[in-house]
C-alpha cells in the first residue's frame, strides 16, 4: 500500500508545472494577472471613490476584472486558431 503523502504519481513541482502549463497557454496567467492587478488597484480606489456607493464600487471592480479575463481568454483562443489554422507548418521541421 502506497503511503498518503504520496499520491502524485508526478515528481513535476508546482512551481515548473505551473511554467510549463504558462509556455502551453501563455494567456492563462496573463488573464490571471490581470484579474489581482484590476481587483487590487479596484481596492486601491476604495478610499477616493467619492459619492459612490461601495456596493456600485465593487461592482464595476468586478465587471472590470472580469473583463479582462474575459479579453485574455479570447485572445488566447484566437492565437491558438491563428497558429493552428492560418500559419503552415513547415513539414521539414520535426513535430514536438
Amino acid at each position: 500500500m502506497s503511503s498518503p503523502n504520496n499520491w502524485d504519481a508526478d515528481s513535476e513541482g508546482r512551481a515548473a508545472k505551473l511554467l510549463r502549463k504558462s509556455r502551453d497557454a501563455p494567456f492563462v496567467p496573463i488573464g490571471m494577472a490581470g484579474f489581482v492587478g484590476l481587483v487590487g488597484f479596484g481596492l486601491w480606489r476604495l478610499r477616493s471613490r467619492g459619492a459612490v456607493k461601495m456596493s456600485v464600487h465593487l461592482i464595476h471592480t468586478r465587471v472590470m476584472a472580469q473583463g479582462f479575463v474575459v479579453g485574455a481568454m479570447t485572445l488566447g483562443v484566437i492565437y491558438s486558431m491563428y497558429k493552428q489554422y492560418l500559419v503552415p507548418e513547415d513539414p521539414s521541421r520535426p513535430s514536438k
